[in-house]
């Protein structure tokens, strides 16, 4: 196999659950090859760079091998290689999102007497 097409690459390679998914990435402008988008017909060979954007997450891979099946994830993972800025970019981006996240002071129950005669109040100010 010399050749395939990048959305049946990328569901083969388990970026995506169905290969209708890696389509519409695809054609929505969520990967780019080479730098430049593509259309979900262009074809791909080993050696290539694909960047992927992944919700919130983003991937830059090099094409080790082709295939156009899906398999097991452990075989998917031999398909590519992330480069190392890209890990140390979503390590990055992860940790800033936790850190945003930070936690909320939870209330310790159903509110009392006295703390629904303070919601009432507060909300009838507005």
């Amino acid at each position: 196999m010399e050749k395939i097409r990048i959305d049946k690459w990328l569901w083969a390679a388990r970026f995506f659950k169905t290969r209708s998914l890696s389509s519409k990435a695809v054609s929505g402008g969520h990967v780019h090859l080479g730098g430049q988008r593509v259309k979900p017909s262009r074809n791909v060979q080993v050696g290539e760079r694909v960047r992927v954007k992944r919700g919130v997450e983003e991937f830059t891979v090099d094409i080790l091998e082709l295939s156009g099946r899906r398999g097991p994830a452990k075989v998917a993972r031999t398909l590519y290689a992330e480069t190392e800025e890209s890990m140390a970019d979503r390590e990055m981006a992860r940790e800033q999102r936790r850190l945003i996240k930070a936690p909320a002071a939870r209330p310790q129950g159903r509110p009392g007497k006295r703390d629904r005669r303070k919601i009432r109040e507060f909300l009838r100010k507005e």
